[in-house]
């Protein structure tokens, strides 16, 4: 779980099933796919998204407040933030960085860890 602040909101982020079937359901594509389309924005500058980087935000942050807990639709939660700078670090890395390793764990584990045979 991580914190990121936009604007003057603190949002929570939680990378979990529970985010990848908000993405879906809200979205209808899959989060991990449209997660790998940004990491690739090095290599393809023209593919950055900044919608996507909001779409990530919301589900995970739906998720942070779990089943039990109102949350606003995606359009009704962006229309909230106060505003959302592309160049500011403290607010892009934290959501990339919880999703990195929120839906690939074992890609920092050493080969062979963690799985049984």
């Amino acid at each position: 779980m991580r914190e990121i602040k936009i604007g003057e909101q603190t949002i929570g982020l939680r990378a979990s099933p529970l985010a990848l079937l908000f993405y879906t359901q809200e979205f209808g594509r899959d989060l991990v796919g449209d997660l790998m389309k940004l990491l690739n924005v090095e290599e393809e500058p023209e593919t950055f998204d900044s919608v996507l980087f909001l779409q990530i935000a919301w589900a995970m942050a739906k998720a942070e407040k779990g089943l039990n807990k109102q949350f606003p639709s995606f359009i009704n939660w962006v229309s909230n933030l106060e505003y959302f700078d592309v160049s500011d670090t403290n607010i892009i890395q934290p959501i990339a960085d919880e999703a990195l390793d929120g839906f690939f764990r074992a890609a920092n584990k050493p080969l062979g860890e963690g799985s049984k045979k």
